[in-house]
């Protein structure tokens, strides 16, 4: 398995970020991880989404979004 698939465990069912090996990146609520392809829930528009599959060939890293600062509105 990839470096960050027991990471990538622990985050099914919520946001994500993903780093693609071509330098792009995805982000979106990770639904699963199976026969070698992630799937993401991506935001298209309006009240628009798409599951969007992955190989896992093709991903470089997983992480979790981080928290909202605590700290009043930003400018």
């Amino acid at each position: 398995m990839p470096p960050w698939y027991q990471k990538a465990l622990r985050l099914l069912g919520q946001p994500v970020g993903v780093s693609l090996a071509n330098g792009q990146g995805v982000s979106g609520v990770l639904c699963s991880m199976n026969g070698g392809v992630v799937v993401i829930q991506e935001y298209l528009y309006h009240t628009q989404f798409a599951a969007k599959q992955y190989p896992f060939a093709t991903i470089q890293d997983i992480n979790p979004f981080p928290g909202c600062p605590a700290s009043g509105p930003l400018y």
